[in-house]
C-alpha cells in the first residue's frame, strides 16, 4: 500500500497568530489610553482566550500519541485550545456540530425561515458596555416573534419554536449587535399540530420591536427620553427584521446550511491578507456600499482590538431555544413519551452502570465529525488502514521536550503570557463532557516504535 501522510498543522505559520504573537502584548500595554474609552474596560476572558489561542495545536504543549497495532505506525495528534467564538479552527468544529445537532434533533419536520432582528447603530453602545442585555434583547424578539405569529394564525394558545444566535459583530468586525434565528414558519399546538403561517408583511412585527427595545432601554435609565421620541417619530429609524425564502422539511441541507451560519466565526483567517509581518492587515469581505469598498485596513493592535471584543464572557450562552425548541418543552415531550410507553405496560429496564467506566477513545461521532470537516479519519492507519488507538497523553514538560527533541520537533519558541507564566492547564477528557476531543485535527507523524 503506498504510504499516505498527513500534513502537520502548522498553526505558528497562521497570519491570526502572528499578529497575535506580535503585537498582544502592545495591544495590552496601550489598553487603557488608546481603547478603553470606547471599548471599555479589558475583560479578563480576552487575554485568556488569546493565550489558550497562541498555544492551540503546539506540540510543545501537550499531544495524544497514536499507534497502529497492526503495522507500528505513530503520529502525534496535538491539543486543541477549544475555544469558541474566536479560534477559527476549534470554532469550526462546534459550526459542524451544531449543524448536525439542530437539524437531527432539534427541529421538526415543518417548513422553517431565518430571520434577522437589527438595531440602529445609536443604541448598540448600551448593549457592547452591558453584555447582559442582548439576553434581553433576544427575549424581546422571542416575544414578538410569539405574538406576532399568534395574531397572523389566530392561535393565542400556539407555541414558536425558534433557534436564536446572538451576533455581535458586523462585516469589518465593528460592533454590531444583532439576532439571527431559525424559526418555524407556524405554530405547535399542545397536541403535536402544527399550524403554517400565510406570507404576510413583516412591517407589523418590526415596529413591535422597535417600540418594545425602546421602552426596554427607558425603564432601564439608558435612553433619554428625548432620544426615544427621536426614534420613535423617524420613518427609518435603523431598526430592521428580515426573513428568507421558506425552507421545507426536506431541503435538509438548506437548513444544516443556515444552522451553522447563525454560529459561524466572527472573523475569516482567509479574509486576512498581511504583505509582510508587523505591516497593517487588510481585512477583505463583500462590497460596503456605504463606504465604496470591499476592505478595511487595521493596524495590528487595532485589528486584534477589533477581533477580542467578540469574544463572549464565561459562561454567557450564544445561542438560545424557544418554545416548541426550548429545553423544557424538549423535556416535557420526553417524560410524556416515557409515560406513555409505561402506561401500555412496557416496563422499564433498570441497568446497574456505576462500575462502567468509559472506554479512552474519542467517540464516533468526534471520528465522523473530523472526516466530514477535513475529509481523512484520524484513526484510521494512512499506511495499512488499520484502526488506530490512543495510547498516551502527554502533558508532562520534560517528556514532552524528550519526544520532540528525539523527532527534531522542539522549537521552545518564546510564549509571552501577562502576569505570572500560568501552569499548564489541565486537558479535559474527550469522554467525560465535551463532545470534541481536546486535541488538534492534523496530525504529527512520529518514528515508528
Amino acid at each position: 500500500m503506498v504510504e499516505q501522510v498527513y500534513r502537520p498543522r502548522r498553526p505558528k505559520a497562521s497570519p491570526l497568530w502572528q499578529c497575535l504573537y506580535d503585537h498582544f502584548d502592545a495591544f495590552l500595554d496601550t489598553y487603557t489610553e488608546r481603547y478603553q474609552p470606547r471599548l471599555g474596560f479589558l475583560r479578563p476572558i480576552i487575554p485568556e482566550v488569546v493565550n489558550k489561542f497562541l498555544d492551540c495545536g503546539d506540540l510543545e504543549r501537550g499531544f495524544a500519541r497514536i499507534r497502529c497495532d497492526h503495522c507500528k505506525h505513530e503520529y502525534l495528534l496535538a491539543f486543541s485550545c477549544k475555544g469558541r467564538w474566536f479560534c477559527p479552527s476549534c470554532h469550526q468544529k462546534k459550526v459542524q456540530l451544531f449543524g448536525a445537532l439542530v437539524t437531527e434533533t432539534i427541529l421538526f419536520p415543518v417548513p422553517h425561515r431565518h430571520f434577522t432582528f437589527a438595531l440602529p447603530k445609536m443604541l448598540r453602545i448600551y448593549f457592547r458596555h452591558d453584555r447582559d442585555l442582548l439576553k434581553d434583547m433576544c427575549r424581546i424578539a422571542h416575544e414578538c416573534m410569539t405574538e406576532y405569529q399568534r395574531t397572523v394564525l389566530d392561535l393565542p394558545d400556539g407555541l414558536p419554536g425558534i433557534v436564536m444566535a446572538i451576533h455581535t459583530f458586523g462585516e469589518y468586525l465593528d460592533f454590531h449587535p444583532h439576532l439571527h434565528a431559525l424559526v418555524a414558519d407556524g405554530l405547535f399546538m399542545r397536541d403535536g399540530q402544527f399550524h403554517v403561517a400565510a406570507q404576510t408583511d413583516l412591517k407589523p412585527l418590526e415596529e413591535m420591536f422597535r417600540a418594545r427595545i425602546i421602552t426596554f432601554l427607558l425603564e432601564k435609565r439608558l435612553l433619554p427620553p428625548e432620544r426615544a421620541r427621536m426614534l420613535r417619530g423617524w420613518a427609518h429609524s435603523g431598526f430592521n427584521v428580515h426573513r428568507s425564502n421558506r425552507v421545507q422539511p426536506h431541503q435538509r441541507e438548506d437548513l444544516e446550511r443556515l444552522a451553522q451560519y447563525i454560529i459561524r466565526n466572527p472573523f475569516a483567517v482567509e479574509k486576512m491578507q498581511v504583505k509582510e509581518r508587523g505591516g497593517s492587515i487588510i481585512y477583505r469581505s463583500g462590497h460596503n456600499p456605504k463606504i465604496q469598498r470591499n476592505f478595511e485596513v487595521f493596524t495590528p493592535c487595532d485589528f486584534i482590538a477589533a477581533i477580542t471584543q467578540h469574544i463572549p464572557d464565561k459562561s454567557f450562552q450564544l445561542v438560545r431555544y424557544y418554545g416548541w425548541y426550548s429545553n423544557k418543552m424538549r423535556g416535557q415531550r420526553d417524560k410524556q413519551a416515557l409515560e406513555a410507553a409505561q402506561a401500555v405496560g412496557n416496563a422499564i429496564q433498570i441497568i446497574d452502570v456505576s462500575e462502567h467506566k468509559p472506554r479512552r477513545i474519542p467517540s464516533a461521532k468526534w471520528r465522523e465529525l473530523i472526516k466530514k470537516v477535513w475529509e481523512a479519519d484520524p484513526l484510521m492507519c494512512p499506511r495499512c488502514a488499520h484502526e488506530m488507538r490512543i495510547v498516551s497523553l502527554i502533558d508532562d514538560r520534560a517528556v514532552i521536550e524528550q519526544l520532540l527533541r528525539h523527532l527534531g520537533l522542539w522549537e521552545e519558541g518564546v510564549r509571552v503570557h501577562t502576569g505570572t507564566d500560568p501552569p499548564m492547564a489541565t486537558v479535559v477528557e474527550p469522554w467525560l463532557d465535551d463532545p470534541f476531543p481536546d486535541y488538534d485535527t492534523e496530525p504529527v507523524l512520529f518514528a515508528n516504535g
